[in-house]
């Protein structure tokens, strides 16, 4: 048997118990009264209709315009990459033609408390129109919910001419730099151009060095940037003292697109959870249960492999969470459903499975004469294919049902987004899930468990579910 240092269960054990502790409960700072999310934890999870409620609401055009089925089914698919922007698998989206309607079902945020309708709706109605002016004249000004100074409607040359607008833009993505100034972290926008948009602000900004290039949201200013030098390398950064939910929204709004019209709101209200306001910590609790009766059921039953199986179970369990919650700087958050957590739980299942196939066939190994390390090393040579295969077969499904059932795709017209939203989610955490049982179930609980012989004090039969003696 290939020797593991002894060490190699420690560093594997702590690098799991890491990830358990900060996949659950995030890690944050502040900045005065803003909170700095630094790694997003299990409360940042948005979780489903089906668990919290959420919003239901009517738009209908502004102005009594008379909208086309086109325009209307343009306003579905912006208000759609609206919703997906946000991470918003789970919702309904409809379109009615006959009344100049869209309706729209959905979640709340993981982070309302107030649970308001008409502003968890607002974002979707905003035109969300982007454009660059030069200049910086402007109409008149108020002040924003928190005292800051808002300039309103352009005017003169600012109104007159339009540098870029929303067409121009490849993509918008939330950031932060430091300040010079003050030395603390300024959120920002950054913005990528396309090569007719890049052509366009290299020649304005050539020409308008040491003037100043305004940026508007709809008639509301945002950013008044001064041209230090021409920029032409098709990318620019947009600042105004936003925070960092500020920027987020203004990236998902650019990159999701412009209205072709204003929307007003025809209704709205609440939707109950399906499962009752209590179901959500009625889970929890239950799960908390279960989690401790299978660990005591594998350290009765399998003794220090059990052992391993639980820390390892922890791991898996803990990068399911990681992997809705938005955890990995690559891999954003998930809309978590009841679909969902049973795509959890049977991944989960499965890594209890694995555990138990390997631990019994060590246990096997020692029950026919084995040495410890000749049953350590054939048990876990034996259990490899059986689980690998059981496991590959789960991720072409979890994989298949997630293409077919995803967001956009076919079979939503002819299905539903209720439908739609409910099986990609349960494809999703099911993948994840066994992804997860790869990689702990699989390789951590080998390296720990080879380590732990090593130990000369461990180096017993019995606890690897020998015979005593």
């Amino acid at each position: 048997m290939k020797r593991v240092p002894k060490a190699v269960f420690f560093i594997v054990a702590i690098l799991i118990l890491l990830l358990t502790y900060t996949s659950i409960f995030g890690v944050y700072g502040q900045n005065g009264d803003n909170k700095i999310t630094y790694i997003k934890g299990a409360g940042d999870i948005r979780w489903g209709i089906d668990i919290r409620g959420g919003v239901e609401a009517s738009f209908v055009p502004a102005d009594g315009v008379d909208a086309t089925e086109e325009q209307l089914t343009s306003v579905e698919e912006t208000i759609k990459l609206r919703l997906l922007s946000n991470n918003v698998t789970d919702y309904e989206l409809y379109s009615d033609p006959a009344n100049d309607r869209i309706i729209v079902r959905f979640p709340w945020r993981s982070d309302e408390t107030d649970f308001d309708p008409q502003t968890a709706i607002e974002e979707l109605a905003a035109t969300a129109e982007l454009t660059f002016r030069p200049g910086m004249e402007y109409e008149s000004q108020s002040l924003d919910a928190d005292g800051n100074v808002v300039y309103n409607t352009p005017t003169g040359e600012t109104a007159d001419e339009v540098i870029l607008d929303g067409s121009d833009i490849v993509s918008a993505q939330a950031g932060y730099i430091t300040n010079e100034q003050t030395g603390q972290p300024e959120y920002v926008v950054n913005l990528e151009f396309t090569e007719k948009g890049t052509e366009k602000f290299a020649e304005a900004t050539s020409e308008m060095v040491g003037d100043t290039i305004s940026v508007w949201m709809d008639d509301v200013m945002i950013s008044y940037p001064t041209v230090n030098e021409a920029i032409t390398d098709g990318q620019c950064t947009i600042s105004g003292s936003f925070t960092a939910a500020e920027a987020t929204e203004l990236a998902n709004q650019i990159n999701a697109g412009a209205l072709p019209f204003a929307l007003d709101i025809a209704s709205f209200g609440t939707i109950s959870p399906t499962l009752g306001e209590s179901s959500l910590n009625a889970m929890m609790i239950a799960g908390v249960i279960a989690f401790i009766l299978v660990a005591l059921f594998m350290l009765v039953m399998f003794r220090l492999p059990g052992f391993v199986a639980i820390i390892a179970l922890m791991g898996q369990v803990a990068l399911s969470f990681a992997a809705i919650s938005g955890y990995f700087p690559g891999l954003s958050s998930f809309t978590m459903t009841l679909p969902g957590i049973a795509g959890m739980i049977l991944s989960i299942g499965m890594g209890v499975d694995a555990n138990i196939i390997t631990a019994t066939r060590i246990k096997e190994e020692l029950w026919v004469g084995k040495t410890l390390d000749g049953a350590i090393q054939k048990g876990t040579e034996n259990s490899f294919w059986a689980i690998f295969d059981g496991n590959i077969t789960v991720i072409i499904v979890a994989v298949i049902l997630m293409a077919v059932f995803g967001p956009s795709n076919i079979l939503s017209m002819i299905f539903g987004a209720s439908t739609t939203g409910s099986i990609y989610s349960f494809g999703y955490t099911l993948l994840v899930g066994v992804i997860g049982n790869f990689i702990m179930g699989m390789t951590a609980t080998r390296l720990m468990t080879k380590s732990l012989s090593r130990f000369k004090f461990l180096r017993k039969k019995w606890l690897f579910g020998g015979a005593r003696g």
